[in-house]
């Protein structure tokens, strides 16, 4: 059973103090009962001497007079001006005095208990605002998450496919465990380590790691909690967040998503953002005025860092800067064998084998993929993860969730016609992923069909024929339905996106048109660690160059058509009798269509470490 917690309300006080005036007033009235009169009643009383004895008030006329049977009776009446009232009281011989009526309990009831309400509210309001569980006076103080070097249970052995990071981070945990070692010979300690790397690589888990290492306090919170509507808040929490740090050195500051508040400054017509601006600015200032002797390290992390300020990554700010990369094969394997000590296993499982399945993946997708596999063990009511389980948990991650549809015959061969496109295509042109699966099961939002290609080396460059090649096999599917149809259908929007999106980085960014030349026209730099496109904008150039870039990538486009059309046209039996496989199957494994094409074939997937490519048919 839990006590009281805390102080009593203001407002909890006032109502037992008003209960007591109530109360008061109640006993007041209760000893002091005595019988009304009016005023003509306690003149005929006096007129017949039964008065015995009065007090005289300035409103009110208290006394004592005998009742018919001789009884003495209390009463009081109503004073009206009566200017003869002394003359027939002396009449009558009848005693009386003056009396002065108190007014205190009116006066607490009508002024003072209302004062001590206003004050009583006011307290609990103001305690309200001003509290530590972030009320509306909190808002300068700083919103990170504090951890004991108790609370941080996290070791470098719970990081995996990360050993270049780690080795790197290890020497941070020397500098906050032994600083003396490196300060004796005239080292200065870092101030601050960045970590760079794709979203899911662990950079969290790296920078708790370190604290876990180092048994030190750690500090934890988003870039985005600095910058609040009011200006200046962001600076105060900064400061009160460097200060809460001095004062438990030496420890770690990790702020999250640092892009959030550290993009470069700049000016522009329309203003820029001041708020992040003079929170920036104080972060600035503070990483140059704290004593590194004392053990603060900063830590950050971002997957954009492309977009901070250069002022940030000079020289005495952020110190180190450490690549948090994806993992290679062995370092997937690692990742799964982590993930995987809390899921029952079956005897057949190689995580070897789907570690090789897995190109591309970072360590948030494989912990995805080991819990995915496992919840579907449970929904089968299997006693243990198989392979079955994890070939259907990579599917769901990298095409999305299986969908069953009822659809007419005509619909699911031009389905299955335009996926063998793109599948015979991508095997029979040398240079490209291998096939993994061609399903025409739906998948994902709005996908009735997909192609997997699944890596088979680390891609650091790609050749302008290998480009030209993964053309080919985007418009394998639209150029399978030309061949078969006559026509072809909305399913190859998806493909036609991204294979415009190639052709145009092929002239305007990577200089391989003999036409434009070697001249990027884009103007600017793809992000470094996220999938996805800048948008429409456009470099500076002549609407002559515009116009010539346009029919460039029209061109190329065109002349992968035509290599994708000469290629289905020679292996047409190829394609109708693999295309009704799969209608028969709906699932087809990449060894089935090399086997048909006359192609060597492969009992497992070799290594991968680019990421699988999915080739799908849009809804």
């Amino acid at each position: 059973m839990g006590g009281l917690r805390g102080p009593i309300s203001p407002l909890w006080f006032g109502a037992v103090l008003f209960g007591l005036l109530l109360l008061a007033n109640a006993l007041s009235t209760s000893l002091s009962r005595a019988e009304s009169l009016d005023y003509s009643a306690f003149k005929s009383l006096l007129a017949q001497g039964r008065v015995a004895e009065v007090q005289i008030s300035t409103d009110v006329i208290r006394g004592r007079y005998q009742d018919a049977d001789g009884t003495q009776r209390d009463f009081t009446a109503i004073r009206v001006e009566d200017p003869k009232l002394a003359e027939q009281l002396d009449e009558h011989k009848v005693r009386y005095a003056g009396e002065i009526r108190s007014e205190w309990l009116g006066q607490l009831l009508g002024w003072i208990f209302p004062v001590l309400l206003i004050i009583g509210l006011w307290v609990f309001f103001f305690r309200r605002m001003s509290g530590a569980e972030g009320g509306i006076m909190s808002f300068a103080r700083s919103r990170a998450k504090i951890y004991s070097e108790d609370d941080v249970k996290v070791s470098f052995a719970d990081v995996a496919g990360a050993d270049e990071a780690t080795e790197e981070l290890r020497e941070i945990v020397e500098f906050l465990k032994t600083p003396t070692k490196y300060t004796t010979l005239g080292g200065r300690i870092p101030r601050g380590v960045m970590l760079v790397g794709p979203p899911g690589t662990g950079k969290t888990l790296l920078a708790r790691a370190v604290a876990g290492e180092a048994k030190v306090p750690f500090f934890s919170l988003s870039g985005s909690e600095f910058v609040e509507m009011f200006v200046g808040v962001g600076a105060a929490r900064v400061r009160d967040l460097f200060k809460q740090a001095d004062a438990k050195a030496p420890c770690i500051v990790f702020i999250d998503e640092l892009d959030a508040l550290g993009k470069a400054r700049q000016q522009s017509p329309m203003g820029g953002h001041e708020e992040r601006e003079q929170t920036l600015n104080q972060l600035l200032s503070e990483m140059d005025g704290f004593d590194a002797k004392k053990g603060v390290i900063v830590m950050a992390a971002t997957n954009r860092p492309e977009v901070l300020d250069p002022a940030l990554l000079r020289p005495g700010r952020f110190d180190r800067r450490v690549l948090v990369d994806r993992p290679d094969v062995k370092g997937r394997e690692a990742i799964l064998r982590i993930h995987a000590k809390t899921v029952k296993l079956a005897a057949g499982v190689d995580l070897g084998l789907i570690a090789a399945r897995t190109g591309g993946f970072a360590g948030a997708d494989l912990a995805n993929l080991v819990n995915e596999a496992a919840l579907l063990a449970a929904r089968r009511d299997k006693t243990a993860v198989d392979n079955a389980d994890f070939d259907e948990a990579i599917d769901r991650v990298v095409a999305g969730l299986e969908k069953k549809r009822a659809m007419n015959p005509h619909i699911r061969r031009v389905i299955a016609v335009h996926e063998m496109g793109h599948a015979i295509v991508a095997t029979d042109l040398p240079g490209l992923d291998p096939v993994h699966k061609v399903s025409i099961v739906g998948r994902g939002f709005g996908a009735l069909g997909y192609t997997m290609q699944l890596p088979t080396e680390d891609r650091y460059l790609r050749t302008k024929t290998e480009l030209q090649h993964e053309l080919a096999v985007l418009l394998g599917g639209r150029t399978a339905e030309q061949i078969v149809f006559g026509e072809m259908t909305t399913g190859a929007q998806n493909d036609l996106m991204r294979a415009t999106d190639i052709a145009r980085a092929m002239v305007t960014e990577y200089g391989m048109s003999e036409s434009v030349g070697p001249v990027n026209h884009e103007g600017r730099s793809r992000p470094s660690f996220l999938d996805v496109d800048l948008g429409p904008e456009r470099g500076v150039y002549a609407e002559e160059t515009a116009r010539l870039i346009d029919g460039e990538v029209k061109g190329l486009i065109e002349q992968a058509g035509r290599t994708a059309y000469d290629i289905l046209t020679a292996r047409r039996q190829v394609l109708d009798g693999l295309t009704d496989l799969l209608l028969d199957r709906e699932v087809l494994e990449g060894d089935e269509v090399r086997r048909r094409m006359g192609m060597p074939t492969t009992d497992a997937p070799p290594p991968s470490e680019g990421p699988a490519i999915v080739t799908a048919q849009p809804d």
